[in-house]
């Protein structure tokens, strides 16, 4: 029998700091939710709204299809256009055609703001409708992206009204198709103050009740593209405060890369994501989004795969580095402007994905089985270990046979180990 060792402390203690500290851990529990350890796509595809058909992503996979048959016929073309070791170039090419054929968008978002010329008001009316009649008919058939929705104009002041009823249109028309999608996406630009996002909190509430909504369906991505957004006049890192003033609705903090360096004065020819400038803000959003729940997505290039083979192949090259560096550095997504940057976005995420599984899953695997490796492996490397292969999975890197023939896991076993919940009261 073991004997009850000595202590000093009242019993009551712990209970009397457990009411000490009760608001201190709702609070903490409200604001660091967590991942919510849904999938979240790689990318987001931005069209002009008016450019939009029912057709778009399937065109956007057969343009990306047409420049692979182009530039890279076969897999070994495509690893030396890539321009960087590839692990299993016959593996990446296979999946990389495939995953164009099937599903080369995984999120769409129909632009109603910098990529969509002023109008009147009723033609800007007409063509969120009709794009609204798309996107649920597509729905309904299942035949759209996991993932779409709207960037409309912001909450400045010569635009908000606009932005109000663009919203208004589209969410009307769409309901009256149907219900909403489940992976709807709003885009709120340009946000600079954080009682702009509380009136996009409060736009989402009126939508609601206006449209029979549930409350809290509307959600949103808040895209950082302004100083004012980084570090406040006080000092103050202002993304953490959108965070906090979205009430719990920010699904997303989207990295705007010319906005935001063209606002610093960084010549056009040096605007890009990985620019200083650019580093310093996204490491703030990514700061500010940790433990939140909050995902993070990295800007775009304007750098084109279009016409010559030397600019095409140089174009991607760049395109790959940048989606590279992004995932190394946390950022699993980012903007796609042009079709012929699919190829690259799904050869840079597959490519980091696999030459890291057998690492990844060896790790974890002695960490779950208590056995000590070469690498000693805390709580929280394990969940990193864990977040990795679930991403891996969920963008069709590998499948879960390959995951649980290294780890003995299921996706389900994966993600409690990626998010897991604390016990009631915290014990």
């Amino acid at each position: 029998m073991t004997r009850e060792a000595a202590r000093s402390l009242p019993p009551a203690l712990p209970a009397a700091l457990d009411r000490q500290l009760a608001d201190v851990d709702a609070e903490l529990a409200r604001r660091y939710p967590g991942d919510p350890g849904t999938r979240q796509p790689v990318h987001t595809v931005y069209v002009p709204a008016d450019r939009h058909t029912a057709t778009t992503p399937a065109e956007w996979g057969a343009a990306a299809l047409e420049l692979l048959d182009q530039h890279a016929p076969d897999a070994g073309a495509f690893a030396a256009a890539l321009g960087t070791a590839v692990p299993d170039p016959e593996d990446l090419y296979a999946r990389v055609r495939a995953k164009l054929a099937v599903e080369p968008v995984e999120d769409l978002r129909l632009d109603f703001e910098d990529g969509f010329a002023p109008r009147p008001d009723a033609e800007e009316d007409a063509v969120a409708a009709e794009a609204a009649a798309r996107v649920a008919a597509a729905s309904a058939r299942g035949a759209g992206p996991p993932f779409v929705g709207i960037r409309c104009q912001s909450m400045e002041a010569p635009v908000r009204d606009r932005a109000c009823r663009t919203l208004d249109v589209f969410l009307t028309a769409l309901l009256a198709h149907g219900p909403l999608p489940e992976g709807l996406r709003l885009t709120l630009p340009k946000v600079s103050h954080p009682r702009q996002v509380t009136a996009m909190v409060r736009l989402c509430e009126a939508l609601e009740r206006a449209c029979g909504l549930p409350e809290r369906r509307l959600r949103f991505e808040i895209q950082i593209e302004t100083p004012a957004a980084v570090l406040g006049p006080d000092g103050t890192a202002t993304v953490a405060r959108f965070v906090d003033h979205g009430e719990g609705r920010v699904d997303g903090l989207h990295y705007g890369t010319f906005d935001y360096s063209a606002a610093l004065g960084i010549s056009a020819a040096h605007q890009a994501p990985d620019h200083p400038a650019a580093d310093h803000a996204k490491a703030v959003m990514q700061l500010a989004a940790a433990g939140t729940g909050v995902r993070l997505s990295d800007g775009s290039t304007q750098v084109l795969p279009v016409g010559s083979a030397a600019r095409v192949l140089a174009a991607w090259r760049l395109h790959h580095r940048l989606v590279t560096r992004a995932l190394a550095r946390g950022y699993y997504q980012g903007w796609d402007m042009h079709p012929g940057h699919l190829p690259t976005r799904y050869a840079a995420g597959y490519a980091f994905y696999r030459a890291g599984l057998d690492e990844a899953a060896g790790r974890l695997a002695d960490y779950v089985a208590g056995t000590r490796g070469a690498t000693l492996d805390e709580p929280a490397t394990a969940r990193a270990l864990a977040g990795f292969l679930l991403r891996g999975l969920r963008c069709g890197a590998f499948t879960e046979d390959e995951v649980h023939g290294r780890t003995g896991l299921t996706a389900g076993r994966l993600t409690e180990y990626a998010a897991p919940r604390p016990a009631p009261g915290g014990r």
